[in-house]
């Protein structure tokens, strides 16, 4: 990645959002400059600019002349509005070369992903799936499960039915076998609880990015995306959030048709 100039999508400093944008750009050419291992090594340029659309387009401009290999949109998930978020990924990606892979830097939620996969983003990252599992929390398909909270321990399911991760795999699967209230019972008591779940929540985002790409081959995203929502929201479309409804009908999708 190259070095960038982040300022927080919240400020209010328009003349330091631009400087930062500029900066970046600059930076940009340096580290071309300096690239030593063009053969081996794919530099991405981060696209910059807080949350004005203008600015976006205009480095994304800037960083598409250099023709690198690859494009992160970067300075997003620090406390915007997810209704802003989604407008500056769509800006982005609409400017950006559909054949090179685009990054959204810092993201994140399952949520987050599905919608930014739509909007014509690939490529993401975020702490959250290890940080939440050090919290004693497992993703999984409705949602996430808080396993240090006391109704999990007489739970003896696994984590997640079906999930193929070591941890919920049986033993006659080569998996640990482990069940919600054993996980309830280290997770409050020892660190290889956090262990644990931390490779179930990777997994489970591996998995899903999986699941993505599949759906996506076979030309039933918008089938996916219904599904995906459903199962979060116990099929009660009342309750999806309207920055996710809104950012869909943009590209086409819309989640409360009747399927």
């Amino acid at each position: 990645m190259q070095l960038d100039d982040v300022i927080a999508t919240t400020s209010p400093d328009h003349a330091r959002i631009k400087e930062a944008m500029d900066r970046s750009v600059r930076w940009l050419d340096r580290c071309i400059e300096e690239h030593k291992y063009p053969e081996r090594q794919n530099l991405f340029c981060i696209i910059q600019g807080g949350l004005d659309l203008e600015l976006r387009k205009q480095c994304c401009e800037e960083m598409v002349a250099r023709d690198t290999p690859g494009i992160a949109i970067g300075g997003l998930s620090g406390g915007e509005a997810k209704e802003e978020f989604c407008k500056v990924v769509d800006t982005c990606t609409t400017i950006l070369p559909e054949h090179k892979p685009r990054y959204v830097m810092g993201v994140g939620y399952p949520e987050d992903i599905v919608i930014a996969v739509a909007l014509g983003a690939d490529m993401f990252d975020c702490v959250w799936p290890t940080r939440t599992a050090r919290f004693g929390d497992a993703i999984v398909s409705s949602g996430t499960l808080k396993l240090s909270h006391k109704s999990f321990a007489d739970d003896f399911r696994p984590v997640e039915e079906g999930c193929t991760c070591t941890c919920c795999r049986s033993t006659d699967q080569g998996g640990l076998g482990l069940t919600r209230a054993y996980m309830h019972h280290i997770t409050a008591k020892e660190t290889v609880g956090a262990h644990l779940l931390t490779i179930h929540n990777v997994h489970y985002m591996l998995t899903l990015m999986g699941k993505i790409r599949q759906a996506i081959i076979e030309d039933q995203y918008p089938a996916f995306l219904g599904k995906f929502f459903s199962d979060i929201y116990g099929g009660d479309k009342s309750k999806f959030p309207k920055w996710a409804v809104g950012a869909l009908r943009g590209v086409g999708v819309d989640l409360l048709a009747d399927s």
